[in-house]
């Protein structure tokens, strides 16, 4: 079963927001056993819809369209619906009692107008699918054996949707195969080494059984991916194959993913094991802390950062000795290592990380070449400190870095 999503608007075919409702909708479609065909992006302009609606309608059995439904002359999604299904425009009264209470009970300061209560009109043969969050009605429309669904574009109005109507209706209405994903990951091996490593074991998969090789900063990840009508003969299927997969490449594989990023899984590791962090960071510049923090529960387990950007802030505040810097120079292993060991004593936590290096484009308060940074982890008797060459551009040099840091930081605990 496959479906097509259709995002509208000119704010993403000019590059003025990113389209992340098509990635959180595939998600969740995936989920049910729904797999996404193509992601199509078309401007604010009838034609172009039409063209869209119709071409998604012979190829796939559920189109999800996403943008366009606001009160405003330039949103007309609702109009090329009804232009599509040869419909016409009629108000539904609980969208607007809805829309009405909406406005009296939240948008006080702005007395609801004629084009507010133009959000009330919806297609004639279309199932609407209640908003909780916003004005702009959901609406579900099948027809030839394809079924349409119409959601908001702002992001959080059809998350909402999504999750509470969308997905349930999809699953009563339609019989699905099952999908299921299995995702190893490791660290310290690029693709093609690992490809021809697990060559044998690849080229014996079942044919409902597909591999794919997923690269990104210092991590390859390894996804299984299986589809079938019966999901306990599946699953069997998939564990069979990682079994056998596991002896080789023990060497490098730090785990199992089910979509969580690496601050997710230390997040897991640390609330598990009742263990606190703090971090000190110069030129990553309170990236690391950023990570932690966007997790929710990070209090649990994060104490503080100090973001020691300046060399005057790693001797006053980190107690880093100047005649540390003076001789190792302030991007060294030394100078990583002092500040780690600062921050864990001033935050009074069970480890720490810290960052210096030259991310560039300058030199900055050291003559290290631009890409060369030092990570220290320090905790109870463990010392640990690397230097890697990172390149030279320098939002690539940050972003590797932070990665970088939280694979050392999961090893170490790995190894309590």
């Amino acid at each position: 079963m496959f479906a097509e999503i259709i995002t509208i608007g000119d704010e993403i075919l000019i590059g003025q927001i990113v389209d992340t409702n098509s990635a959180f909708i595939a998600k969740e479609l995936n989920k049910i056993g729904i797999s996404v065909y193509q992601i199509t992006s078309v401007q604010d302009e009838r034609t172009h819809i039409l063209n869209a609606f119709s071409d998604a309608a012979k190829r796939v059995d559920i189109v999800l369209v996403t943008g366009g439904l606001g009160p405003t002359k330039d949103d007309i999604t609702k109009h090329t619906f009804c232009e599509f299904f040869n419909d016409e425009l009629v108000e539904n009264a609980s969208v607007l009692a809805h829309v009405e209470e909406l406005f009296a009970k939240y948008i006080t300061s702005t007395p609801i107008s004629d084009i507010n209560r133009k959000q009330a009109l919806v297609p004639s043969r279309a199932e609407v699918l209640h908003n909780t969050n916003g004005t702009a009605p959901g609406m579900w429309m099948h027809q030839d054996n394809v079924t349409f669904i119409s959601m908001p574009g702002v992001p959080f109005e059809m998350k909402r949707l999504m999750v509470d109507s969308v997905i349930p209706k999809l699953s009563a209405f339609y019989k699905r195969p099952h999908i299921i994903h299995r995702t190893i990951v490791t660290y310290g091996l690029g693709e093609s080494s690992i490809a021809k490593r697990i060559e044998s074991w690849e080229d014996s998969l079942p044919p409902n059984i597909k591999l794919a090789y997923l690269p990104n900063l210092g991590k390859v990840r390894l996804r299984l991916s299986a589809k079938g009508p019966e999901y306990a003969v599946l699953a069997a299927a998939v564990d069979t194959e990682c079994e056998k997969l596991y002896p080789l490449i023990k060497d490098i594989m730090f785990g199992l993913e089910d979509d969580e990023t690496l601050p997710e899984v230390i997040a897991k590791l640390l609330t598990k094991r009742n263990l606190t962090i703090s971090t000190a960071e110069s030129f990553t510049g309170g990236k690391i802390a950023e990570s932690i923090t966007s997790i929710s529960g990070a209090s649990k387990y994060f104490k503080g950062s100090v973001v020691s950007y300046a060399t005057e802030t790693k001797i006053d505040v980190l107690k880093v000795p100047f005649e540390v810097i003076e001789e190792y120079s302030v991007v060294s292993a030394e100078v990583a290592t002092a500040m780690a060991k600062g921050v864990r004593e001033l935050m009074k936590t069970d480890f720490s990380i810290a960052t210096t290096g030259n991310a560039g484009p300058t030199k900055g308060d050291s003559n290290a070449a631009v890409g060369t940074i030092f990570i220290a982890v320090e905790g109870a008797g463990l010392h640990v400190v690397q230097e890697f060459q990172m390149g030279s551009n320098r939002e690539r040099i940050v972003e590797k870095a932070v990665n970088k840091a939280f694979e050392m930081l999961q090893k170490e605990i790995l190894k309590m």
